[in-house]
């Protein structure tokens, strides 16, 4: 009975085990990757773990799109027959074709002998009808062949997923993000692109292997290395393969200023299984007697190369893609902006200050004004986006940042310290490296004492600058430096070329601030913006994955990661935002001095037609003052084999699928957080749900503290009972967070034969709301 009551409490949320098990629904690539609004076009979304398939969901309005099929690698006994099907239907096509029916074929329909296979070759039959179905038949099952097993070297894009997109003709233009629901819910998102120019593209990767096994001489015209006739302005679309190359052939006049921009990184930030962990694609440009007029392979520190090129007369030219290394596969795609496109290629300043209007210089080709005045005056601090428009043509975007600090510019010349601009803290300088060697220095008046933050954004804001950051005082000894610092926040960064520097003022007296390029590299677009004052704790949120999978009525774990800002330190709130009824936030918190902590989210118990939209905030008082910051979604994502990032996502989706057992979640009756003694035991208390059922179970902690164990479970009088212990030797007062329990089904047989049987596997059944719990003396 005891157990019984225990069982009814955790085998519990309704979860079917099987849901539980299975794998993670992904993709890895959609082809093309984005289209010409108004439009109805198909695209192919490779994955794995894609079983029922139903629909593909898109971030914002106007996109649509219906499933065509699913295919998936055949299993070697699939092949095998699908083999012998096309052997004997090929020599059906030759019996008709000679008036009898050949020996083969009469073996392959009886084998019981060779003999009586040659008596059954040596009668007469009057030859089967070779029918336009037979025809199709073969080319069906060839398609399929397609498929071998292992034919796909990286299993995790080998199934496909075709799809009709249809665009409305008002759909706001721009990325989207694309997420394919399936039996087990929710894949991740990937970027897809709503466009305003007519779309070419190559033939879909597989399409080409395939017509290339049926006819080698037709598909000559498809395979990489070949050109394709185009008219600019486009958006050229294609995959590349090993050791392919993509060719677009166009008409042009001379004067006109061509700009072809390529995506393909920023379609695909990281790939984990490739060096350097993206396509890292190069552009050429040839003119109709294959020289080659421009070549880039990539655009200042960003991958994806953009070219820049004036016509100098009229005739045929061609646009070049491949890979830098000659790499390629199925996820090596692309998309390639080219025409008399604007293009900014920098602004000045590189942002303003909230509630004010800041009138922006801008460089680049083919803009229709050099100056422009966005309005950011009611815009939230951090980072937007501005764009030109030339007709009907919109520029690339670029970011511009907004904060509440005083401003002001830089003013040369300040490359000595006697010529050093004074500033008045705190403030943020907008300025230049103007030229190769260029040095800015910056003086203020300081105290005993005082501590002082003194951060750049450049990189962060498109420029290619590549800072170091000096702190001197007035006799010139050196009390701080900095050349790059990590910014956990800026997940697409590889190279974190922003500086920053945090010091304590020895005297009063005036410093310095000395700000160069490491490369000793400059230019009207090396801007930066200077951020100088006291220390201005802050932090941003992240929650991980983007898209959450959960049965009814069940909880899932989620990661919150905290990325702290000038050393704030303490607890962060979360909170749902106009979340719908039933949906819980457990453990919601990232408790003081930590950088990571898991929560759980618990879903009503039915399931929903559509994902849900979930948004959330994070809360915190900064001396004395409540902050709040939007916890931004984002995916995990590995480079390389090895580094990780948080990449952004648009959205945080959840799926709901199957309806739970339990009429109610679990509820903890114990107050929280849990305080466990260092070296001793805490109890928590949980309510059962509205059923009970039988069963045995098991209680786990998921990635728990070292130190941290469940020393058994027993019955209580309103539920059960989790006896919690904490080892003195390893966990010390004041550690805070949440302990996640995971519930597997316990095996009923005798404690021996489980002893004897330890590495039985276990099956998992569902996931407890997170305890928080903070240990004490």
């Amino acid at each position: 009975m005891q157990w019984r009551v225990i069982s009814g409490m955790v085998v519990l949320l309704g979860i079917a085990t099987a849901a539980v098990a299975q794998n993670s629904p992904r993709i890895g690539y959609v082809y093309p990757a984005g289209g010409q609004r108004g439009t109805t076009f198909q695209v192919v979304v490779g994955g794995q773990f894609l079983d029922g398939v139903t629909n593909a969901c898109f971030s914002g309005a106007g996109v649509q799109a219906v499933v065509v099929e699913h295919t998936k690698p055949l299993t070697q006994r699939e092949f095998n027959e699908l083999r012998e099907k096309l052997k004997g239907l090929q020599e059906k096509k030759l019996a008709g074709t000679k008036g009898g029916t050949p020996a083969s074929t009469a073996a392959a329909r009886d084998k019981r002998g060779a003999q009586e296979s040659t008596q059954l070759s040596t009668e007469p039959n009057k030859p089967a009808e070779w029918t336009a179905e037979d025809e199709k038949m073969v080319v069906e099952i060839r398609k399929k062949l397609l498929l071998a097993p292992n034919r796909q070297a990286n299993p995790a894009i080998s199934e496909r997923v075709k799809l009709t997109i249809t665009m409305a003709p008002d759909a706001e233009p721009g990325q989207r993000e694309l997420r394919l629901t399936t039996a087990a819910g929710l894949t991740n998102p990937l970027l897809f692109c709503v466009g305003e120019l007519p779309e070419f593209g190559k033939k879909e990767a597989r399409d080409i292997a395939e017509l290339e096994q049926q006819n080698p001489r037709a598909v000559k015209s498809a395979k990489p290395g070949t050109e394709m006739g185009i008219a600019l302005p486009a958006i050229l679309n294609g995959q590349i393969l090993p050791g392919g190359a993509d060719r677009f052939r166009f008409a042009a006049t001379q004067g006109q200023h061509l700009v072809i921009a390529a995506s393909a990184r920023e379609l695909i930030p990281y790939l984990p299984d490739a060096v350097p962990g993206w396509f890292q694609a190069t552009l050429a440009l040839y003119d109709d007697e294959g020289r080659e007029l421009a070549y880039d392979d990539d655009y200042r520190f960003n991958p994806d190369p953009v070219l820049y090129y004036e016509i100098p007369k009229d005739g045929e030219y061609v646009i070049e893609i491949k890979d830098s290394i000659y790499r390629g596969r199925e996820d090596f795609v692309y998309r390639i902006a080219a025409g008399e496109l604007p293009f900014v290629t920098s602004i000045f300043p590189l942002g303003g200050r909230a509630g004010t209007s800041t009138r922006v210089e801008l460089r680049g080709w083919n803009l229709p004004v050099d100056t422009l005045t966005p309005s950011f005056g009611d815009a939230e601090t951090g980072i937007h986006q501005l764009s030109v428009r030339r007709d009907e043509q919109v520029s690339n975007l670029v970011p511009f940042a907004v904060d509440t600090l005083p401003e002001c510019l830089e003013r040369e010349s300040n490359d000595q310290q006697q010529d050093a601009q004074p500033i008045r803290m705190p403030t943020i300088i907008n300025g230049r490296i103007d030229r190769s060697g260029d040095n800015d220095l910056f003086c203020f008046e300081g105290r005993a004492g005082s501590e002082i933050v003194a951060e750049v954004y450049a990189r962060r804001l498109n420029s290619p600058m590549d800072s170091v950051l000096r702190l001197t005082d007035a006799a010139g000894r050196q009390l701080a430096a900095n050349d790059d610092h990590d910014d956990k926040g800026a997940g697409l960064s590889t190279h974190h070329a922003d500086s920053y520097l945090r010091a304590t003022l020895p005297a009063d007296g005036p410093y310095y601030l000395h700000l160069a390029d490491t490369q000793n590299k400059g230019g009207p677009e090396y801007g930066y913006r200077l951020r100088t004052g006291p220390p201005r704790p802050d932090f941003e949120l992240r929650i991980v994955p983007s898209s959450v999978n959960v049965r009814g009525g069940a909880s899932v774990p989620l990661t919150v990661y905290a990325v702290r800002k000038d050393d704030f330190s303490g607890d962060i709130t979360l909170v749902l935002k106009d979340s719908p009824a039933g949906v819980i936030l457990s453990g919601s918190w990232v408790p003081a001095n930590q950088e990571t902590v898991r929560v759980t989210l618990t879903v009503p118990p039915t399931p929903t037609q559509e994902p849900l939209r979930l948004s959330l905030e994070g809360r915190a008082t900064i001396d004395g003052r409540e902050v709040i910051r939007p916890v931004v979604p984002a995916e995990d994502m590995m480079q390389a084999f090895f580094y990780r990032h948080l990449v952004p996502a648009k959205e945080l989706k959840v799926a709901i699928s199957g309806r739970g057992m339990a009429k109610a979640p679990v509820r903890f009756l114990s107050a929280t957080p849990i305080r466990i003694p260092a070296g001793g035991t805490a109890r928590v208390q949980l309510a059962p749900p509205g059923n009970v059922l039988a069963g045995r179970v098991q209680l786990e902690l998921s990635e728990p503290p070292e130190g941290i164990t469940i020393e058994k479970v027993e019955p209580a009088r309103q539920g059960a009972e989790i006896l919690l212990h904490s080892d003195a030797t390893k966990v010390k007062p004041g550690l805070k967070g949440n302990l996640i329990v995971n519930v597997f089904a316990a095996s009923r047989a005798a404690p021996e034969k489980q002893r004897a049987q330890g590495n039985r596997p276990r099956m998992p059944l569902t996931v407890l709301p997170a305890i928080p719990f903070e240990i004490i003396p």
